[in-house]
């Protein structure tokens, strides 16, 4: 069950305010004895009460005053180096928010200058812009356009600076078919073979394409013109 938040303001009930000053007060000193052996730092917790002569330490009220001298025995640059009082936080703080809000703004104004160069290139006027408008979205495709420049001469520098690939080797014709190359004499033979069936050629071929005669009736049998070395 989640806890119900504390409202931060003065408590009026006497009796209330001072249990809840020792229950507080147990778990601030709890938490930097964690403190303490978690991240190996010296720390020390003083509480001053009304309502009490002798103010509650941590470790002890002893050790507590010699990690103070040491304190204030240190150089007032060292000292104040890291030291925030409550204006200063709440400074930073502000500052911190404004960067951020700054940072969030300047996002959003380009996603909208991203958005109507898009609706540009399907058509959109942009005769309804004003003056800051528009010259936010000059300055958004100059931009974009230096950047596309840019990548393009960074990879034409990528490709000049490249290696040449190596040459490829020259492998033998019997080593890649696994057999043995023919003679230049066998090679010559077969050569005037097909140079001789190809003068009969277009007449068979033409059979193929065609297979009817002259008079359109008669069918012819294309095999039948075939020259006869096409059949061993």
């Amino acid at each position: 069950m989640a806890r119900n938040k504390v409202k931060l303001a003065w408590i009026v009930n006497d009796a209330t305010r001072r249990a809840t000053l020792k229950k507080r007060r147990k778990g601030l000193i709890k938490k930097v004895r964690e403190l303490s052996i978690l991240c190996g730092v010296e720390a020390c917790v003083v509480v001053y009460t009304p309502h009490e002569n002798q103010p509650v330490a941590w470790p002890s009220l002893q050790e507590a005053v010699q990690m103070m001298t040491r304190f204030k025995s240190m150089p007032e640059i060292e000292r104040s180096r890291k030291m925030v009082n409550q204006e200063a936080f709440l400074h930073q703080r502000i500052a911190k928010l404004l960067e951020q809000l700054r940072r969030q703004q300047r996002e959003n104004r380009e996603i909208e200058m991203t958005w109507l160069t898009w609706e540009g290139f399907h058509g959109r006027s942009y005769d309804d812009l004003d003056v800051e408008d528009a010259s936010a979205l000059a300055w958004s495709v100059e931009t974009k356009l230096k950047d596309v420049n840019d990548r393009r001469e960074e990879l034409l520098k990528r490709l000049a600076m490249a290696p040449p690939p190596p040459p490829m080797p020259v492998v033998p014709t019997a080593a890649v078919t696994g057999m043995m190359p023919l003679p230049m004499e066998r090679i010559n033979t077969v050569n005037q073979g097909l140079a001789a069936e190809g003068s009969q050629r277009p007449n068979w071929l033409m059979d193929i394409m065609s297979p009817w005669s002259e008079e359109g009736q008669m069918y012819v049998d294309p095999m039948s013109s075939w020259p006869d070395s096409l059949f061993p």
